[in-house]
This record gives C-alpha cells, structure tokens and sequence, in this order.
C-alpha cells in the first residue's frame, strides 16, 4: 500500500476529528492495543489529525502483534510515536508495556474465523490482558475496554440495552469470546469501584476502510468475491438481520465515551438494517455483479445471532449523537479501499 491510502483513511477520519475536543490530550500519553486493526486505523488517523491541528500529546504508544502495513506507516508519520510489536497474551511482554494517560484497549479477535482458532488467547486478551492494561493507567487516567454485542447472545427481541444481557452458556460454541468480553467488562467495573474512570463498549458490525485482504468478515468477504470473481454467491439463504455502523460513527462514539462517559457500559451500535442477503445485493447493486443464494432451508454460520440491533439511547441523549453514514455511503468508501487494495492482484 502506498501513501493514497493513507490519505484516504485520514481524510475519511476528519469527520472524527471535527466532533471531538481532543483537548484533555495536551502532554498527556496515550496507549491504544490493537492499533493497527480497522478500528485501530481510525483511531490513530484521528489522533493525526488532532495532532496537525494543535493538540500535541507527549506520547502515543501503539501496540501491534504483526509487522504493520505502509499503509499504517504512513498513518502515523510526524506523530511521536512508539511501535511496541508483541504477544499481549504474554505475561511478560505485558509486564513491560508503559504507563499511560489515556489507554484503549481494543487489541482482540473480531472475525470468529480468528477468534475461534486458539479459544484460550480469545479469553486471555479479553481477561488477563484487560487486567494488566487497567493496571497500567496512571492515577487520573482513563481508559476504554472494547467489548462486543455478542455479550447478548441467546436474547430474541433486539434492539437491546445495556441493562441486559445474553443467555448463553459457557459451553457456547464461540464462548472463547462472549465469556472473555463478559469477564473484560466485570473487570471494568471492578476498577470503577476503586474510584478508576474506565468504560465498556459494546461494538457491533463496524465496518469501512483499513482492513486487510484475509479479513473474512462478511461485508468484506463478499466485496472481495465480487471484485474478484465478479459474483457473490451466499452460502445461506442470508435471512439473517444485521445493523452495520460506518469506522467513523464507531470511533466518533468512541472518544466520546473515553473523555465524556460517565456510564461504566455503552452501545456502540448503528441503524443501518438490513439482511445478510440484503447486504449482499447492495454490494452487487454498487459494482453491478449478480448475486445468488441457495434455498432457504440452508443454515448460517454457527453459533451466529439470528439478529444483531442495539439500542443506542443511552449514547444518543449523553452525547447528542444524531447522525450516521447510511449503509450505502459507508459501503461506496469501503469498495473503493477494497478494490485499492485489489489491484494487480
């Protein structure tokens, strides 16, 4: 990847940075696992931008687990930055990450392909490694604990609060994840207790550019297929319903938490509905490519929630939050990064 995309994330970003005060920066470190994940990009490319415009934080330490892209390289140019490339299941690596002001942990598996490889790192970076990271908050600090709208498993009648909670049982087939994240956001709450100013946030279906080919979640599991073979074909009958949030509303509502949440749990959730099925004959309707499934009889992934739709009041009334990128704004940006990174392929 070269600079083109680089400009492309921290142009798309500036909708983020026009909405948050990143004053509480100024001087101030900031640690964020998981950087160079989707969410990651953006986070960083918002900082950039803050930066650009004046809000010069002393210290911005990025964890990552694999060699970055150019693409994340160049996000991060003029910014006095720290790479810190590591196992964060690692006791030891953990142990010697820095202290920091501000610290977002949003290191973790997203596509269940990942987080069902090796079920005991899921529970690892959502347990043990939101243990060591709240310990690394300095006093006064603040942090934020990305966790997942799969904590609502097994519920039947979406959208849903953050009063509730899911049904599923410990023997769950991706319990790796929900049990991690559940246990996550009970040590967040832990640290509230002690006088901590840390959050939750329960993230669903965010979607946008900064991704990188094997990303097999489903958006762009099908814009792969269609720019490459120049069809989707589903693997069921795609009836399942699915509420996708843009990387920008997503990031914009994160910040929000971290500075201004007063709630130890929030929904970070979108309105953009529609079917798995639907989605796919979006994507075909932009590049013009035909879409197919097989008859409805057939079944979806396993484990995967019927319907994922959460209630965003409490975010809505706290921070005014009114606005999003429809899904058909939010899915022109992510094909035309997708088919960026594509080419020559």
């Amino acid at each position: 990847m070269n600079l083109i995309t680089a400009d492309f994330i921290l142009n798309d970003a500036k909708a983020v940075s026009d909405k948050i005060d990143f004053s509480e920066l100024q001087g101030k470190s900031i640690l964020i696992t998981g950087a160079s994940g989707l969410i990651g990009h953006y986070l960083v490319a918002s900082l950039q931008n803050a930066y650009q415009n004046g809000i010069k934080f002393a210290n911005l330490f990025l964890v990552i687990k694999s060699e970055p892209s150019d693409c994340f390289v160049d996000l991060i140019r003029d910014l006095p930055v720290t790479i810190i490339k590591g196992d964060l299941t690692d006791i030891h690596f953990l142990s010697s990450l820095p202290m920091a002001d501000f610290i977002i942990h949003a290191a973790g598996y997203g596509q269940p392909g990942k987080f069902m490889i090796d079920q005991v790192k899921t529970l690892a970076l959502n347990t043990v490694t939101t243990l060591q990271t709240l310990e690394k908050l300095k006093p006064g600090g603040k942090y934020l604990f990305l966790s997942t709208s799969e904590v609502y498993s097994g519920l039947n009648h979406p959208p849903y609060t953050e009063e509730q909670i899911g049904t599923t049982n410990t023997d769950h087939f991706r319990a790796c994840y929900i049990e991690g994240k559940r246990s996550g956001e009970a040590l967040v709450y832990a640290f509230r207790a002690k006088g901590v100013e840390a959050s939750s946030a329960r993230v669903s279906l965010a979607y946008g550019p900064g991704t990188r080919t094997d990303d097999a979640r489903v958006i762009n599991d099908f814009i792969r297929k269609a720019i490459l073979d120049g069809k989707i074909e589903l693997k069921d009958a795609g009836s399942s319903m699915r509420t996708y949030l843009y990387v920008t509303d997503a990031v914009e509502i994160l910040f929000q938490i971290l500075f201004k949440g007063k709630q130890g749990v929030y929904n970070v959730g979108g309105h953009s509905r529609t079917s798995i099925l639907g989605l796919a004959r979006s994507i075909g309707g932009v590049l013009t490519i035909p879409v197919s499934s097989p008859p409805s009889g057939n079944t979806g992934v396993i484990g995967a929630p019927d319907d994922v739709y959460l209630d965003m009041s409490r975010v809505e009334n706290e921070f005014g939050k009114t606005e999003y990128i429809s899904l058909e704004d939010g899915l022109r940006r992510t094909i035309e990064w997708q088919e960026h990174l594509y080419k020559g392929k």
